[in-house]
């Protein structure tokens, strides 16, 4: 399948356990979606404290999602070169200290300049990790690999909102921001504290690839293999997108659901999500058809959005199905990632990954416009009709990803 199924593994006795390594990975990525959602519950007392308006305090947040799309994927190139774990440590102290010392400084523009230090340090993550976990882990766990790396960027997004008002509400909103500052810098000293296992690919790209058809520079990341992953990740932001942020009020301004009922249908569709992470791990390890089963989980999506979008489906029902979007929307990110993997050649996992995760960054930005400007319109069904069209449209390009063929004996 790969070169890194052939590559013999290093003595045990100059290997450091995996199991460290995976933890420590989970463990910044459950830093990156912490710091992600780090204003949003502290948004309130930073604004008052300012006396700033939700515009000017928009711009911390545009900041930090900006410097993170533009810098991504040459951050995936510097980590093909200098290292992943190394940069995944400077990532990890740059926002940490970036907040922390947001919290100590008394000025809102040195706030927004913060923001965009934690943006910078935000674009290593995803090649970083993925980079990692595809160098070091073997080829029977890295699909269970991937689905604990995503699932710990899910925790940090769950227990983000209540740990920082938990913080705030004992030393305020300056204390929330140094505490999670501080968990930044340990688990930065976490990552450097654990050491490397040999690899399990070579550490350089190859020549030319036949899948991608290109060599390992900006000319591969234009190929169609590339190119077709960072349109799923583009696809997937906008599926994410309009179900999380705008699945309440649309099922209010469509059925007149009430936002009690439609806040637990989309609790229980994050919390599907997350188990269905999990489940995905351990269908990859079974399973070389990775787009069968993402392609599979995608007409999931596409069935229950559309049915959300046709009918009335009341209390239960309604949990029901939006638990079922959740859980397919889950198991199709190990195969997601395994797919990627697979069209990228040894040594060019930072920036492939770093690339097609830029994706998310994309389809953040268009997302919410386009379904705000449906919600502006009066068209609350089309937030569901676009779920599912764009669930649909993931299919094609999903399965029509090329792999990396097998090296010739």
């Amino acid at each position: 399948m790969t070169q890194l199924t052939e590559a013999p593994l290093a003595p045990r006795a100059t290997t450091s356990s995996p199991v460290r390594l995976i933890t420590a990975v989970c463990a910044a990525h459950f830093v990156s979606h912490y710091y992600i959602i780090i204003l949003a519950p502290l948004l309130p007392f930073v604004r008052a404290d300012y006396g700033v308006t939700y515009t000017e305090i928009g711009l911390a947040i545009a900041t930090f999602n900006v410097v993170s799309a533009a810098l991504q994927t040459p951050a995936g190139f510097l980590i093909d070169r200098v290292g992943a774990r190394v940069s995944l440590f400077w990532g990890l102290l740059l926002g940490g200290a970036a907040f922390l010392l947001a919290g100590l400084v008394n000025s809102f523009w040195f706030l927004v300049a913060m923001f965009a230090v934690a943006g910078i340090g935000n674009t290593v993550y995803h090649p970083a990790d993925y980079a990692l976990l595809s160098q070091h882990v073997r080829e029977q766990r890295i699909g269970q690999a991937f689905s604990l790396h995503t699932f710990g960027g899910m925790l940090g997004s769950a227990l983000a909102p209540p740990t920082l008002l938990m913080m705030q509400a004992v030393w305020g909103w300056r204390g929330a921001f140094i505490g999670a500052g501080i968990m930044g810098l340990v688990i930065a000293v976490l990552v450097l504290m654990v050491r490397d296992p040999a690899p399990l690919a070579p550490a350089r790209p190859q020549a030319k690839d036949a899948a991608t058809g290109a060599g390992g520079g900006w000319t591969m990341l234009m190929s169609p293999a590339i190119l077709l992953n960072l349109m799923f990740f583009v696809l997937l932001a906008v599926m994410n997108s309009g179900m999380n942020n705008y699945s309440v009020v649309a099922l209010g301004a469509l059925f007149g659901t009430p936002v009690g009922v439609a806040n637990t249908a989309l609790t229980c569709l994050l919390m599907l999500t997350a188990i269905g992470v999990l489940a995905g791990g351990l269908v990859v390890t079974r399973t070389a058809l990775h787009a069968t089963v993402a392609g599979l989980g995608l007409i999931g999506m596409v069935v229950t959005a559309a049915l959300v979008a046709t009918f009335d489906l009341h209390t239960v029902l309604l949990i029901a199905v939006m638990s079922a979007f959740g859980f397919f929307s889950g198991v199709i990110a190990p195969s997601r990632d395994m797919i990627v993997r697979e069209a990228t050649p040894p040594g060019a996992f930072g920036r492939v990954f770093g690339f097609v995760t830029t994706g998310f960054n994309l389809g953040g930005i268009v997302a919410p416009m386009l379904f705000g400007a449906l919600m502006d319109a009066g068209r609350p069904r089309w937030v569901f009709i676009g779920v599912a069209l764009a669930a649909l449209i993931a299919v094609a390009t999903v399965t029509t990803v090329p792999k990396r063929p097998r090296p010739q004996a």
